[in-house]
């Protein structure tokens, strides 16, 4: 029983209802703004309105252009180092950024543009509460700061996406395209985005993502089958998608092909090991003892499908498998004989034909042992042998069942039940991950949510001994306890001291994912840390002169660092600035009583102390030298100095001669 609106207390609405009635017959003629009265005459008959000139094939909405724009739009903050909140700080090459995603992509553009190798994000879905980003062209980062309360007392309230509206797509578009957009020039050349998708926006965003991205580098649409039944009136949605496109299919194919490792291969693989130690030479014991493993394990136990690897020989574990050519009708299959090399007898050949020619066939039984498997005597058809360790590979499916609890039950663990509804599987992530990325590659994931790809690049590193680096990056959404959905969250945030944002959630995951890690694989000496940033202002303020008190305008801006910000801070957004990594190692010295920065190995040199006197300019200037000549650097080195530290312009004048007299001509202040 419905409960009683306004809007029953109205009149009929003529219009609306003949409205809905043209809806049902032209469904194809309504758009999210109302009536194409051009697409509905030319349903009726009206020839007139064709014009194939104005019509392009492609995804079009309101907002389109801004949302380009608003990508290409230069960011004007920077990003707090917050090593109280991190884990390792000195050590870690991994990143947690607090923040709007699309502000944090434009600042990391200039350091990591070109050099991520996995990107992996799990987007809203674009459902009725699903949250919605408010970018707004020109403003978008005084928008985020209000929101964080950065700007005033009161937070602004950002809005949960609701039909009434009636720009829901158009409003999750213009959300999505400008952060497609900016994540492609991160990724390397050979590098691919994976976005997790449903139903309701699938079509949208593959529409987005050939745009972006080129339709020609399109890798698959994969099917995620998360549930065995569902509950529905008309057909059970059972599954998810996750679209991958390449940065450049041709670049990634001659990367390498993508392949994981099938499951319970490297198992399979350990006891036949240990089988092999036990009863080497005697291949029928351990193809008995194989078979007899086998056998003690249950159905659904992964290991359990290599069942049919169970023969042996010197080259290792084995399957016999089918050596006869396809069924295909043609008459000149290769029909040579193969000699039993016991009865030296011609073996029985299948009614199709042999599937190698006479040549391979020749070179299989020419290796030590022979690649061909034999029965008894030449009335068995031989078989060739399959060895498992060369068969352990196999490509990545496009359609792929993984229980969706399992997921909620791993966080569960971790934090409490209900805090993190409907996280994403470490264990699909990692395979994900593991199909392109290797050693000491990046993966990015600006939809953290709880933290899920930072735990699979995690686990990847103990499974792969591999150093892969993580960026996250999450908007600080604030969780409100008096939603019954929001409840768990909001009261473990409380009771553990956090403040109530989802950012908060996703740092602790991960530092208890690490924890668990440590504990269960005590000798992994990897990265289990991370620094953590957060987006706001710039540290150098603004020129924004008061017309009515020009005077007091300049004596306001002497100082050209906003009051407040550690002298960490400047160099990090320096960083930013100079295109520079986030965790490359930063080193300090001290000549005349001042304080000097090495920032990646000499890339940058800094010495933002309050004061330099001109007594002073020569010993700073030459501990700055002397730092260079030991370091070496390979490019350019930059050098930064506080504007309002020089007594006057000479000793401004002569610091910056002396350090380009020896080499140094980028010198810079602040």
């Amino acid at each position: 029983m419905k409960n009683v609106t306004n809007q029953d207390g109205q009149s009929a609405d003529i219009v609306a209802e003949n409205i809905e009635k043209l809806k049902e017959l032209f469904p194809d003629a309504f758009t999210e703004s109302g009536v194409n009265f051009d697409v509905l005459r030319q349903l009726l008959g009206d020839a007139s309105v064709l014009d194939e000139g104005e019509e392009k094939y492609g995804l079009n909405w309101h907002g389109k252009k801004k949302a380009r724009q608003i990508a290409l739009t230069p960011n004007t903050g920077t990003l707090l180092p917050c090593p109280e909140e991190s884990v390792d700080w000195d050590t870690t090459q991994n990143l947690f950024i607090e923040g709007d995603n699309l502000e944090v992509l434009k600042l990391l553009q200039k350091s990591y543009a070109g050099k991520v190798k996995v990107i992996y994000i799990d987007p809203p879905y674009n459902k009725e509460k699903d949250f919605v980003y408010p970018d707004k062209f020109q403003d978008n980062l005084d928008t985020y700061l209000q929101y964080t309360g950065q700007l005033s007392d009161e937070g602004l309230k950002f809005s949960s996406n609701t039909e009434a509206g009636g720009r829901k797509h158009t409003a999750w578009a213009n959300m999505m395209y400008p952060r497609l957009k900016l994540a492609r020039d991160l990724l390397k050349k050979d590098g691919a985005i994976f976005v997790s998708i449903d139903d309701n926006e699938v079509g949208t965003l593959k529409a987005i993502c050939n745009e972006i991205f080129g339709e020609e580098n399109f890798v698959a649409q994969i099917v995620w089958q998360k549930s065995k039944k569902g509950d529905s009136k008309l057909i059970a949605s059972v599954h998810e998608y996750i679209l991958c496109y390449a940065k450049n299919k041709t670049a990634c194919i001659e990367a390498g092909i993508w392949r994981n490792r099938k499951e319970g291969v490297d198992e399979v693989l350990e006891q036949y090991n240990r089988l092999r130690k036990e009863h080497y030479p005697d291949h029928n014991k351990i193809r008995e003892q194989m078979m007899a493993w086998y056998r003690g394990l249950k159905n659904d136990d992964p290991r359990k499908s290599h069942k049919h690897y169970n023969w042996s020989d010197e080259r290792g574990l084995y399957f016999a498998a089918d050596f006869a050519g396809p069924d295909d009708g043609r008459a000149s299959r290769p029909r040579h004989d193969i000699f039993h090399p016991e009865t030296g007898k011609s073996c029985k050949k299948p009614s199709t034909g042999w599937r190698w020619d006479e040549a391979k066939t020749n070179w299989a039984l020419a290796q030590d042992p022979p690649r061909i498997h034999f029965g008894p005597d030449e009335t068995t058809i031989p078989n060739r042998k399959s060895y498992l360790k060369e068969t352990a590979l196999e490509p990545y499916p496009s359609h792929f069942y993984q229980d969706g609890r399992s997921a909620t039950l791993q966080v569960e663990k971790l934090l409490a039940p209900g805090v993190f509804t409907f996280p994403k599987n470490t264990k699909v992530l990692g395979k994900l991950i593991n199909l392109l990325a290797s050693e000491d590659d990046i993966v990015v994931d600006f939809f953290a949510g709880s933290g899920s790809t930072a735990h699979a690049c995690m686990l990847q590193n103990v499974e792969e001994k591999s150093s892969l680096r993580y960026v996250m990056v999450q908007l600080p959404e604030l969780l409100d306890g008096e939603k019954s959905e929001q409840k768990s969250a909001f009261e473990f945030c409380i009771e553990n001291g956090l403040k109530t944002n989802i950012a908060e959630i996703g740092k602790e995951r991960i530092r208890r994912a690490a924890r668990e890690i440590t504990s269960e694989y005590p000798d992994f000496q990897g990265d289990l840390g991370f620094k953590t940033f957060k987006l706001t202002s710039s540290n150098i303020r603004a020129w924004s002169p008061d017309r009515t008190d020009l005077e007091e305008t300049l004596l306001s801006h002497k100082e050209h660092l906003v009051e407040g910000r550690s002298e960490q801070d400047v160099l990090y957004e320096l960083l930013l600035k100079r295109g520079i990594e986030l965790t490359v190692p930063i080193e300090e010295r001290h000549a005349a009583g001042k304080t000097l920065y090495s920032i990646g190995y000499g890339v940058l040199f800094s010495c933002l102390d309050t004061s330099i006197s001109a007594g002073e300019v020569d010993e700073v200037a030459q501990g700055i030298l002397d730092w260079h000549k030991e370091l070496e650097p390979e490019t350019d080195t930059h050098v930064f100095f506080r504007d309002s530290a020089f007594a006057d312009d000479v000793a401004k004048t002569n610091m910056a001669a002396i350090l380009q007299q020896n080499g140094i001509s980028h010198v810079r202040s602040l």
